[in-house]
C-alpha cells in the first residue's frame, strides 16, 4: 500500500484532528503504533507541523467519518488523476577526462567497420553528440589529424555485450575481439 506524503507530519494532523485509533493511523501513514503513541503523548515529532490529507487529496472527510466509526476499518488513500512521472533510463554517460580524447577514435572505427550504423545509435552507444560524429565522419574534427580507428571496448568507452547488442540489432556480423598488446 503507499504511504502518504510526508508520513509523520501526517500522523501528527491525523492525531491532533481526528479520533482514530493509534493502529488506524499508524496503518495509514506505514508507522509502528507505538512511535504514533509517542508522536500523540509528545515525545517525537514535536515542532513538527501537521499535513492535512484532505487539503491534499490523499483522504476524504468521509474516509476518516467512515474509519473513526469503526476502530476496526483501515484508511484507504485516495486514488490520484495526477500523471505519474516516466521513468527514466540511466541518464547521460560519463566519461573520465581522461578518456575524452578517445572517444572520437572510437566513433572513427564504427563508422569504417559498421558504416550501416546510424548516428543516433553510436551516440547513444558511446555517450556522444551527433556532431561529434559529424565531424568525425566528415574529417572536420578539431584534432582529425590525429584521429586513429580504435576500438571502442578497449578504450573503455563500451562494454562488448552493449556494442555486440547494437551490432546484432542491425543484423551485421560481431567483429573479432582484438586484445590490444602492451607493446604498441
Amino acid at each position: 500500500m503507499p504511504t502518504p506524503l510526508m508520513p509523520k507530519a501526517t500522523a501528527v494532523w491525523l492525531i491532533d484532528k481526528t479520533s482514530l485509533t493509534f493502529d488506524q493511523v499508524a496503518d495509514f501513514v506505514g508507522m509502528h503504533p507505538l512511535e504514533v503513541q509517542a508522536i500523540a503523548d509528545g515525545e517525537v515529532a514535536q515542532g513538527i507541523v501537521g499535513y492535512d490529507p484532505v487539503a491534499n487529496a490523499q483522504l476524504t472527510r468521509e474516509e476518516i467519518a467512515r474509519c473513526e466509526a469503526d476502530p476496526s476499518a483501515r484508511l484507504v488513500m485516495m486514488e490520484s488523476h495526477l500523471p505519474q512521472p516516466k521513468v527514466r533510463g540511466k541518464g547521460a554517460r560519463y566519461t573520465p577526462v581522461a578518456k575524452r580524447n578517445d572517444r572520437p577514435d572510437g566513433i572513427a572505427w564504427l563508422l569504417r567497420n559498421y558504416p550501416q550504423l546510424t548516428d543516433a545509435q553510436v551516440a547513444k552507444l558511446l555517450g556522444t553528440t551527433k556532431e561529434t560524429i559529424a565531424k568525425v565522419r566528415d574529417r572536420s574534427h578539431w584534432n582529425s589529424a590525429n584521429i586513429k580507428p580504435r576500438d571502442p571496448v578497449i578504450l573503455g568507452l563500451c562494454s562488448q555485450s552493449d556494442l555486440n547488442a547494437l551490432i546484432i540489432s542491425i543484423g551485421a556480423e560481431p567483429a573479432p575481439t582484438v586484445v590490444e598488446d602492451d607493446a604498441a
